[in-house]
């Protein structure tokens, strides 16, 4: 068994630390783990991207054309534009809350209606789990809590190789403190919605 991640957002959406509850929930259930991170100016809410390969032979932390199994897109735009690593059988869960860049804020560019992404993203493939992690999150009482909510539905999705209380193990490990209460709701709240 291997089973490729590709999570894309942007800085602040907790991109990383989603890719580490993910990695620790798999080291724990004694997989092999392999994991990359690119960080663009993430702090100014620049593109983060995180790889996570688990399983049997996973040699490098890089996803090849094609080869990821699931997009955890964080932010509609940040996902579509890592759908050149997916399939027709890639399972795509993607946040439709956007985040505008500082262009579109200041007036000098436009955001495409996430329809129109979603509708994209149906051209490479029609697994398309959608989910307002946002609300989620508020929902489950803060909004730093959008990736919590983000995992839970990844781990609802047919054939995940994580199981449910694993990663939810890791979260509430790896979480800060302060939030994990939030966070252990955001993913069961994320994870029913999905299931």
């Amino acid at each position: 068994m291997r089973y490729t991640i590709q999570m894309a957002g942007v800085g602040g959406q907790g991109v990383i630390l989603a890719s580490m509850v993910l990695g620790t929930a798999a080291m724990n259930s004694g997989l092999n783990v392999a994991m990359g991170e690119v960080h663009g100016m993430a702090q100014r809410g620049g593109s983060v991207v995180s790889t996570l390969r688990i399983g049997d032979n996973v040699r490098g932390p890089l996803a090849a054309k094609g080869e990821a199994d699931m997009i955890l897109g964080f932010e509609p735009a940040e996902a579509c534009r890592n759908l050149h690593l997916g399939n027709k059988s890639t399972v795509v869960v993607v946040n439709l809350d956007p985040i505008y860049p500082s262009t579109v804020t200041a007036g000098l560019d436009t955001y495409p209606k996430v329809d129109d992404i979603i509708s994209a993203m149906s051209k490479v493939t029609n697994n398309i789990i959608k989910i307002d992690a946002t609300s989620v999150a508020l929902k489950a009482g803060k909004s730093v809590a959008t990736n919590a909510a983000m995992i839970g539905a990844a781990a609802a999705a047919k054939g995940f190789p994580l199981s449910k209380e694993s990663i939810r193990e890791a979260l509430l490990t790896l979480a800060p403190e302060e939030f994990k209460e939030v966070n252990a709701k955001a993913f069961d709240l994320g994870y029913e919605m999905c299931k």
